[in-house]
């Protein structure tokens, strides 16, 4: 026959219910996604840098850095996700210091700052609108730059370029715009924390 097993050695419901739980909870991650936009008037006398690459045009942006919109917009859009507000809060355009200034340098600042706030970036998505010059060819190597100044994989980050089909200031070929959308992540022991 067999013997009773005494019920002071089986585990209560609740306990049954707390290791349940334990074994489902699912490995926690906590992402964050950002939405960036730029766009500076194309002037005579200047460099035109995007993505961190100077592209041969009769005209350059104007701004108060080298006035890259396609690293701003991703800095805009890094720093929304983070909740760390935009680009012009942390590098003013009023600022002497931050005249001229490689976008690229900024970049690094921008990753900098969501990195100390535990966040890490999944990947970047690109889309930059310009009548001229064409820019399929500097593709490869503005993702080059934007994954270097990020410490990312060149995969991590995709990069689009089209026409305003001759409609706007774009059309006109008056300006550049450029959008990024930027996803991060935040590891499971840092889901506890609060961005700063």
């Amino acid at each position: 026959m067999a013997r009773a097993v005494s019920s002071s050695r089986l585990p209560s419901k609740e306990a049954m219910k707390v290791k349940a739980t334990q074994r489902k909870k699912p490995t926690q991650l906590s992402f964050r996604t950002g939405i960036g936009h730029d766009v500076h008037r194309l002037i005579l006398g200047r460099k035109l840098m995007l993505g961190g690459v100077e592209v041969p045009h009769t005209h350059g942006l104007d701004g108060h850095s080298d006035a890259d919109v396609v690293l701003h917009a991703i800095c805009d859009a890094i720093l929304g996700a983070a909740g760390l507000g935009d680009i012009g809060e942390h590098f003013p355009n009023t600022d002497a210091k931050y005249k001229g200034i490689s976008s690229v340098e900024l970049l690094k600042q921008v990753n900098k700052k969501i990195q100390d706030a535990a966040w890490a970036i999944e990947n970047v998505d690109v889309m930059i609108l310009a009548e001229a010059p064409k820019l399929q060819e500097f593709k490869p190597k503005m993702k080059y730059h934007i994954a270097f100044g990020l410490n990312i994989e060149q995969t991590q980050v995709n990069i689009k370029a089209g026409t305003n089909e001759g409609l706007g200031y774009i059309g006109a070929k008056e300006g550049i715009a450029a959008y990024a959308v930027v996803l991060l992540k935040r590891p499971a022991a840092h889901c506890g924390m609060q961005a700063i």
